[in-house]
């Protein structure tokens, strides 16, 4: 059996273009796990220090160089998560979210959340990510 992606916006949930309500996979995959990803550069020093929306654009790009690792690429996303530390407005992470998205239909779902801190003090974001490749 192929493999399968289905992104699931049931009646009585709201509808958003931003995000799918539910995703369900089925047949021959691959999946593709993405630890959180900072904004680091491959020497591993800090990108866009204080900068919460430099920091999600790089911390994306960081995501999809991880996928491209697994053979996955940002369409097969199925899942996000964006760890925001308190005190940093959600906004520009969703907005770096949506330019890498672009106007890619069946958006992944996405959990946001507000932490304490991060690994390092200069991180104000970290993303993970999930990715499923249906396979013939």
């Amino acid at each position: 059996m192929p493999g399968k992606v289905e992104h699931l916006n049931p009646d009585g949930l709201h509808r958003n273009p931003a995000y799918s309500q539910a995703i369900a996979v089925s047949g021959k995959t691959r999946t593709v796990y993405v630890g959180g990803q900072n904004a680091v550069d491959e020497k591993g020093e800090v990108v866009g220090k204080g900068d919460i929306g430099a920091q999600s654009q790089r911390a994306i790009e960081n995501v999809q160089v991880a996928l491209a690792a697994g053979g996955a690429s940002i369409e097969h996303v199925v899942k996000w998560n964006v760890y925001i530390v308190q005190g940093n407005p959600l906004l520009p992470g969703f907005e770096a979210f949506q330019r890498a998205w672009g106007d890619r239909p069946n958006p992944p779902t996405i959990t946001g959340l507000f932490v304490a801190g991060l690994a390092v003090p200069d991180y104000l974001v970290e993303i993970d990510a999930v990715a499923v490749v249906p396979e013939e």
